[in-house]
């Protein structure tokens, strides 16, 4: 299997492991020294989160406790893979713990560096989650 196809491969199933909510199954997918760059302002977690294990506990585990366990889901719409990059169009839908539902579509760029995720850029309506979080 080539690069770009491992690479596609290494995205797919860090979506999946997402969208099922287990943080733990998460972490040995990240380089130690991976970022995560939210590429919004004005919302919460917009920004840089720098190291594996800040993106996974100080980063994603809050958000993941806004919603209800198993949420939100995130489905894969597009890829296109070349040589590092993985780039994703997604559909991330769910339920807040409070009973509101989400639906938001995002774009992400992803680095893959030794087999790991080093760098994801996240692209979304920032618009909408401000809303929603307005309303929380």
């Amino acid at each position: 299997m080539g690069t770009r196809k491992k690479n596609e491969k290494i995205v797919r199933k860090f979506f999946k492991t997402l969208s099922s909510g287990d943080l733990e199954k998460l972490r040995p997918m990240w380089h130690a020294r991976a970022k995560w760059e939210v590429m919004v302002t004005g919302i919460p977690g917009a920004g840089t989160h720098k190291g594996r294990d800040y993106i996974i506990d100080k980063f994603l585990a809050p958000i993941r406790g806004m919603f209800k366990p198993g949420d939100p889901k995130v489905q894969i719409r597009t890829v296109i893979a070349q040589g590092d990059l993985v780039a994703c169009e997604t559909h991330g839908t769910g339920t807040f713990v409070d009973g509101r539902k989400y639906d938001n579509k995002y774009c992400w760029v992803i680095e893959i560096r030794d087999g790991l995720i080093y760098h994801l850029r996240e692209y979304m309506d920032s618009y909408h989650v401000s809303q929603m979080v307005a309303k929380s």
